[in-house]
């Protein structure tokens, strides 16, 4: 017995009880967009739909790279050994024992 894929999440249960999958509308495309409808048609074979969908789903799943982390420093004059962890605390917050 084959069962439908359920719905998991509220957004996607509001969406599937709103439309038809067999929906039709019109959509203007951009002329980038519509190269790249018919380069993927004449490529896989798809239909005007099916290339349509395949192109939607690779931007969904397109991520921009993160971008490097650089942890911000400043000069603060100060030459510390880091050697002594309680001796570093002491300096930075102020204290002085020599």
């Amino acid at each position: 017995m084959h069962s439908a894929r359920l719905p998991h999440n509220r957004a996607e249960r509001f969406a599937r009880s709103c439309y038809s999958s067999a929906m039709r509308t019109t959509v203007e495309f951009d002329d980038d967009t519509t190269k790249a409808i018919e380069q993927l048609r004449r490529d896989r074979g798809l239909g005007v739909s099916e290339a349509v969908n395949e192109l939607v789903r690779q931007g969904l799943l397109h991520r921009p790279p993160a971008p490097t982390f650089q942890q911000p420093t400043h000069a603060l004059g100060l030459k510390i050994d880091v050697s002594n962890v309680a001796e570093v605390l002491d300096v930075l917050e102020g204290h002085t024992g020599r």
